[in-house]
């Protein structure tokens, strides 16, 4: 009997450090899986917060800060009411409420409104404005923050975006009103690169190479362009400084394309046939330090950094019919995430870290989805609409930009990341594979 006490205490010891074991691995997984990626979350469930922008005050009486001031208001106005996180409260009840001299709180806090945007607009050199911004909070009556900003007339929107970027952080969300999209348009008769506002505005030309100019990506700082040209006769990899308008030769030999920046800036992720086979490889933004990550007699393509930098995301046909996979940074941990369709392609990793976009064909129609790496679940963003392509996500992760031929010819639209509130950016020519800065 007493030894029968002791072997079965041994064995209540043994089964418990095994469930002790057992605890402790799936809390270190648990931390291991949490610190994978992890940046922003989406308001989802969150009351957007009632806004109201009255009229600006002209402290410079003059056709130019009247113009600007109209400018302005209304790019705020737009940019808030995109951001999906503050909502506008209506313009028809403005009248009622002086929108010079002393702020009445009481009155805004009547139309609901929690937060008061006031500003003041002067002209304080010829073709220059000066635009001084506040914020109040219509309850308290509290100052939220104030600025001012200078720039040139015709830099009036910018201003405007700036102010509702400011916004943004001052509630704790990322901004995103002075990002950048990089496409590709063949408006001007050949494949060129351009780049916009994140709302269609300011469309520029950037590439003036007369061949093939395509794949571009933006590096973080919105200083640099990657991108893909034959202007020598082979698709090479390029870097256009956009300051300086200079274009500098980045990687050659072979076919090399899907060029994307890590999100320091400091490393490009790409393509290359270097060695016989579409292999992704990693290098400096010097072009130093090459290393090729991928090892597979399959094709392997379209690599997209996660938000830490310690993932990528790519394409690959290494089971029979191109997938998404993950893999670290350094080639390792290989893991397949997509089975519905038999070709799947160009992932889009978000900045929240949750989740990646991607293009699936599904019954001869290419849509674009978006898989939650949380819970392991796929929504569909786009049906029925043409042939959908290249997602990219804005810095905040609340919307999606991409290519649609839904028109006839391929134009940019945006999304937010529900399927709500679709925006066409683009309409002469073709446009196609839109690439949204991280910033």
């Amino acid at each position: 009997m007493k030894y029968c006490r002791i072997k079965r205490r041994k064995n209540e010891r043994f089964l418990w450090k095994v469930i002790i074991l057992l605890f402790l691995a799936f809390i270190i997984n648990e931390i291991l899986n949490s610190q994978q990626e992890v940046i922003i979350k989406i308001r989802e469930g969150v009351s957007l917060i009632p806004v109201a922008i009255p009229e600006f005050i002209l402290k410079s009486r003059n056709d130019l800060t009247a113009e600007c001031a109209k400018i302005i208001h209304r790019t705020l106005w737009e940019d808030l009411e995109f951001s999906r996180v503050f909502s506008l409260v209506p313009r028809d009840l403005y009248p009622a409420i002086p929108s010079s001299g002393k702020i009445n709180f009481k009155d805004w806090k009547d139309l609901q409104a929690n937060i008061i945007i006031t500003g003041e607009i002067e002209s304080p050199a010829e073709g220059r404005i000066t635009f001084t911004v506040k914020a109040w909070d219509a309850k308290s009556g509290g100052y939220i923050f104030g600025k001012s900003y200078g720039g040139k007339a015709e830099e009036a929107r910018t201003i405007a975006h700036r102010v509702a970027d400011q916004m943004m952080i001052n509630f704790g969300e990322k901004p995103l009103f002075t990002s950048k999209i990089v496409f590709v348009s063949d408006r001007d008769g050949n494949m060129e690169i351009y780049m916009m506002d994140w709302d269609g505005y300011n469309q520029i030309r950037l590439t003036f190479n007369n061949v093939i100019d395509t794949l571009p990506s933006i590096s973080p700082d919105k200083k640099i362009i990657a991108y893909t040209s034959y202007r020598k006769l082979n698709p090479d990899l390029y870097l256009y400084n956009i300051s300086e308008g200079k274009n500098i030769a980045f990687f050659s030999g072979g076919t090399n394309y899907s060029a994307d920046f890590s999100p320091d800036g400091k490393k490009i992720a790409f393509v290359s046939t270097k060695d016989g086979n579409a292999e992704i490889y990693i290098a400096n933004i010097d072009g130093t330090n090459v290393k090729r990550i991928t090892f597979n007699p399959a094709i392997d393509t379209s690599p997209s950094w996660s938000p830490s930098g310690r993932e990528i995301a790519f394409t690959s046909d290494r089971s029979g019919s191109p997938q998404i996979y993950i893999m670290d940074s350094d080639g390792a941990n290989v893991r397949r995430i997509s089975f519905e369709g038999t070709y799947n392609d160009s992932p889009a990793w978000s900045p929240d870290g949750d989740r990646i976009a991607y293009v699936s064909r599904i019954n001869s129609s290419f849509d674009i989805y978006v898989y939650n790496l949380r819970n392991n679940t796929v929504s569909k963003l786009t049906e029925n609409s043409g042939r959908n392509e290249n997602p990219s996500w804005s810095p905040d992760g609340r919307h999606i930009v991409f290519s649609s031929n839904r028109s006839g010819s391929y134009q940019i639209y945006i999304v937010d990341y529900d399927g709500l509130n679709l925006r066409r950016l683009t309409n002469s020519g073709n446009n196609k594979m839109p690439k949204w800065s991280k910033s």
